[in-house]
C-alpha cells in the first residue's frame, strides 16, 4: 500500500531505543520518511534492528543537535517535560506528537483501519498471535508489536492490507497525555484481554483502570467490533456499554466463541472451538491455559477481519512464538534458563502453571525482579506468595525502583521469604549491589529450569547464568 496522504518529511525521535519507538522509526522508514533519533544507551535488540534498518541514532542528550531542517518531533513516554531535548523542542516551537498520535497520524487513514488489541494481560502475545494470522494466510497486514517476533526478529511490518494490527497499551501516553495509548488509535475492531488492576503509579484505582478501557470500547464504531474475553468479569463489565457488536470468546455455553475441552501438555495447548455451526481443533504451541484464551481471541478477531476461522487454527498450529515469552535463552550444566516478561501477580501465576505444562517432572527455579514502579510496591505484598507458591525455588531480587518508594510503600522481601517459606518455598533474597547469578547458581543442578521473571533485562542475569554454569560445568571456578 502506497502512502499518498503524507509527504515525505524528516522525522526526529526522542528517544528511539525502546521496543514501541525503534518499531516505529521502521514504519515510518518503510513509509517513505527520513528518520533519525537519540538515546542515552542502546542495547539488542533495539541497537541490532536500528542499525540493520541503518536509521541514524546519536548517544547523549545534546539539544543544539536537533536538526534545524527537522519536520517534527515524536515524543515517547520514558521522557519527561524536564528532559534538556523537550526543553529545546518547545523552546524552538518544533512540531511534535507523542508515539502514539504518531501512529494515528502518519499510519492509520484511508485504506487501513486498526485491529487494536488490550487488557492488562496477554496484550503482547494476543496481539503476535493475530499479526501472524493475518501473515500467514495472505491478508498483507501491517502491525506494531510490543516484543521481537520470532518469525521476523522485528517488532513491526508495513503491508499493503487494510489492516493494521496494534498493541494497544494502557499505559500513559506522554509528558504531554497523561490518557492510555490507545485511546489514539481509532479502532474498527478492539480485542479486550482480562482486565484486572495494574499502574498503581498512574491508575489510583480500579475503577480509573475500568473508565479507561470503558473510554477505548467506546471508540469502536457501530459497524466495528469488540472481542472480549469471557474468562475476564471486568473485561466484560468495560465493554457492557459500548455501542459496538461484542463477541464474547470464553468457557460459557452461548459465547460466540465457545471453548470447550481444553487440555495441556509438554507439547502445547489445545481446545476445540464452537463457533456457530463450526467445530474446529485449536493446537497452539504454547503453554498455559492463559495462552489458549489469547489464541482464541485472536481466532475471533482474525474471523471478523475475514479469515476463514479454519485458516486461522491452522496457522496457529505453527505460531513461532515471541521474545521474552517462555523464551530458552540457554542451557548450560544441565540447567535450562528461560526467559518472561512476567511481574503481575496474576501473570507470574500463569507463567509457574506454564513452566510446570511445559518441563513436567523437572524442579522450577523462579527468579523475579520486582522491576516497575507497580511490581516493587507493597500493592501486592499478599499476592505474590500466592503467585510464587508452584514452584520449588524463588530468588526475589531487590526491588528496582526502591530509591523512589516510601519505605511504608515498598514491597517487603524478608515478609514474602518468610510466607514462601511457610508455604514450603525455598526463598532466596540477594542483599542489595550483589550478584544474583551468583547467589542462585549454587543451588542448581542438572535437570533444573530456571525461569527469570521481569520487565526489565533482569540486569543480564540470563546471560551471567549460562555464563557461570559453563565454568562451572568445564571445572572452572563459577564465580
Amino acid at each position: 500500500m502506497q502512502e499518498p496522504y503524507h509527504r515525505a518529511e524528516h522525522l526526529y525521535l526522542l528517544p528511539i531505543g525502546g521496543t514501541a519507538m525503534a518499531g516505529l522509526a521502521g514504519l515510518l522508514q518503510a513509509a517513505g520518511h527520513r528518520v533519525e533519533g537519540v538515546d542515552t544507551t542502546l542495547y539488542p535488540p533495539m541497537s541490532t534492528l536500528l542499525e540493520e534498518l541503518m536509521i541514524p541514532v546519536r548517544l547523549g542528550w545534546d539539544p543544539p543537535a536537533i536538526p534545524r531542517e527537522v519536520d517534527r518531533v515524536i515524543i515517547g513516554n520514558a521522557v519527561g517535560r524536564d528532559n534538556p531535548e523537550v526543553r529545546e523542542v518547545l523552546v524552538r516551537r518544533v512540531p511534535f506528537l507523542a508515539q502514539a498520535e504518531a501512529v494515528a497520524h502518519y499510519l492509520l487513514g484511508v485504506g487501513r483501519e486498526a485491529m487494536v488489541v488490550a487488557g492488562t494481560h496477554g496484550k503482547t502475545t494476543t496481539t503476535s498471535l493475530l499479526a501472524w494470522i493475518l501473515e500467514a494466510t495472505g491478508a498483507d497486514p501491517s502491525y506494531l508489536v510490543g516484543g521481537m517476533l520470532r518469525w521476523s526478529g522485528r517488532s513491526f511490518r508495513l503491508g499493503g492490507g487494510p489492516w493494521m494490527v496494534l498493541e494497544g497499551d494502557e499505559y500513559n501516553t506522554a509528558f504531554f497525555d497523561r490518557g492510555p495509548k490507545f485511546l489514539h488509535y481509532r479502532p474498527r475492531i478492539l480485542v479486550l484481554g482480562p482486565v484486572e488492576y495494574d499502574h498503581a503509579d498512574i491508575y489510583p484505582s480500579l475503577d480509573a483502570v475500568l473508565t479507561a478501557f470503558r473510554a477505548g470500547s467506546a471508540q469502536v464504531p457501530p459497524h466495528g467490533r469488540i472481542i472480549v474475553s469471557g474468562w475476564s468479569e471486568l473485561a466484560c463489565e468495560a465493554v457492557r456499554d459500548a455501542t459496538a457488536p461484542v463477541r464474547v470468546v470464553g468457557p460459557e455455553p452461548g459465547s460466540a466463541v465457545e471453548v470447550r475441552d481444553v487440555a495441556t501438555g509438554s507439547t502445547g495447548v489445545r481446545a476445540r472451538l464452537v463457533m456457530g455451526e463450526r467445530q474446529l481443533e485449536l493446537r497452539v504451541p504454547l503453554w498455559g491455559e492463559h495462552n489458549l484464551a489469547n489464541a482464541a481471541l485472536a481466532v475471533a478477531a482474525a474471523a471478523e477481519a475475514g479469515v476463514e476461522p479454519e485458516r486461522a487454527v491452522e496457522a496457529l498450529a505453527r505460531f513461532p512464538g515471541v521474545r521474552r515469552r517462555m523464551e530458552v535463552v540457554g542451557e548450560a550444566g544441565g540447567v535450562t534458563v528461560v526467559d518472561d516478561f512476567a511481574h503481575h501477580p496474576t501473570a507470574l501465576a500463569a507463567t509457574v502453571e506454564a513452566a510446570r505444562q511445559r518441563w513436567p517432572g523437572r524442579r522450577l527455579v523462579v527468579a523475579f525482579e520486582p522491576r516497575s514502579l507497580t511490581a516493587g510496591r507493597r500493592l501486592f505484598q499478599e499476592a505474590y506468595p500466592g503467585a510464587l507458591e508452584g514452584a520449588d525455588v524463588v530468588l526475589v531480587a531487590p526491588v528496582y525502583h526502591r530509591d523512589r518508594l516510601g519505605p511504608e510503600d515498598t514491597l517487603d522481601r524478608e515478609r514474602l521469604a518468610a510466607e514462601l517459606e511457610r508455604r514450603g518455598v525455598e526463598a532466596v533474597m540477594p542483599p542489595p549491589g550483589s550478584d544474583p547469578a551468583a547467589v542462585l547458581v549454587g543451588r542448581l543442578g542438572p535437570g533444573d529450569v530456571v525461569v527469570a521473571c521481569s520487565s526489565g533485562d533482569f540486569g543480564g542475569l540470563h546471560g551471567r547464568l549460562l555464563e557461570i554454569l559453563a565454568a562451572r560445568e568445564a571445572g572452572h571456578s563459577p564465580v
